[in-house]
């Protein structure tokens, strides 16, 4: 970064009590009973409630647009209007939209492809393929919200959050533009749920309604979450300005050594300074974790992965920021990505 800190000025995503500017209502979230396909028993997950979109995002056409294209517009929306910025005053081909996905438009790219393994290729609908593309929710927020800026989609395995937060900087620092709109998330699906089932990767708490003490394993989740940067001399001024937190040059780190990575993004800190979020549940996170602590010392406060974000997969790391500006303390916050063939990430920021 230069002198100039990007600052995240919006947030629309759902925290374990609520919302910072989100559709849910806030209580706590427990994983939900599926209903939108059968199985054999009762199976659980995180899922996203239906809701009316139509008063956060007026005129949102939806009649061809996957679950996550939905969510996706939504939560730019409530990102915009958290961040008290009036879209009317802003140099809209200057406002970059960057989406990190994991599994991306599963929806519609499930339906595609059963239905040419049923019907044949020439009796598919040609309509509905460009809606399987990855990159498809990321155009429709440009589209619908007039952003005429860089438009960059991530997939990037286990790390797509932090890879999305890392571009968004980069646009920034580098003048490419003057507001970034970061976004992560997936859809879950019925082939994704069972694979994951098939591979025994189902926590207890996919099959029980009651918690399961020392239970582990994975609790599939969806969502999308989205939050704005810009930079601390951002030429629009607001009324209601909402800063959550700066990411500062040099803060953020990638590679293939966990420490290594730790200590770049620490750079200048004091040990014992910040808060700790572990990227993952899996082994990779618990690398990343027990860097940290060799980094910084065993007084290190960490933040356990959360239940919701974890769910989500590659697509997690956004999420989880959201998670720790909701109820970290003041101060710096490292946030830990983190994947078992792809390398570590590393993220500090400062809450104010």
């Amino acid at each position: 970064m230069t002198s100039n800190l990007p600052a995240i000025a919006g947030i629309g995503s759902v925290t374990p009590y609520g919302p910072l500017a989100g559709a849910i209502s806030p209580r706590p979230l427990q994983p939900g009973v599926i209903a939108a396909w059968p199985t054999t028993s009762v199976r659980r997950a995180y899922l996203v409630e239906p809701f009316s979109f139509v008063a956060v995002a007026p005129g949102l056409k939806t009649r061809r647009l996957d679950r996550l294209s939905v969510w996706s517009l939504v939560a730019a929306s409530l990102a915009f209007r958290d961040s008290g910025l009036d879209l009317a005053t802003v140099d809209r081909s200057r406002v970059a939209v960057v989406f990190a996905i994991g599994l991306g438009c599963i929806e519609l790219t499930e339906a595609f492809f059963q239905s040419a393994a049923v019907h044949g290729w020439s009796q598919t609908d040609p309509i509905v393929f460009p809606e399987t593309l990855g990159n498809a929710p990321a155009s429709h927020v440009a589209r619908h919200l007039d952003l005429r800026g860089p438009n960059v989609t991530v997939g990037s395995k286990g790390l797509a959050g932090e890879c999305a937060l890392l571009q968004a900087a980069s646009l920034l620092r580098n003048g490419q533009a003057d507001l970034a709109l970061v976004l992560c998330g997936d859809t879950l699906t019925r082939t994704s749920y069972e694979w994951y089932e098939a591979a025994g990767m189902l926590g207890s708490a996919c099959f029980h309604a009651e918690p399961v003490a020392g239970a582990c394993g994975l609790v599939p989740s969806e969502g999308v979450t989205a939050m704005l940067l810009e930079k601390a001399d951002s030429p629009y001024p607001r009324s209601a300005f909402r800063r959550y937190a700066n990411l500062r040059a040099g803060h953020f780190a990638w590679g293939l050594e966990a420490a290594a990575v730790v200590r770049i993004a620490l750079r200048g800190f004091s040990a014992g300074r910040a808060v700790y979020c572990a990227g993952s549940a899996d082994d990779a996170g618990q690398t990343a974790l027990a860097s940290a602590r060799e980094v910084l010392g065993e007084s290190a406060r960490v933040i356990p992965p959360d239940a919701v974000a974890t769910g989500l997969g590659d697509t997690g790391g956004l999420l989880r920021l959201g998670l720790a500006l909701s109820g970290a303390p003041a101060g710096p916050v490292l946030l830990l990505g983190a994947s078992a063939n792809r390398g570590y990430a590393a993220i500090l920021v400062e809450l104010p």
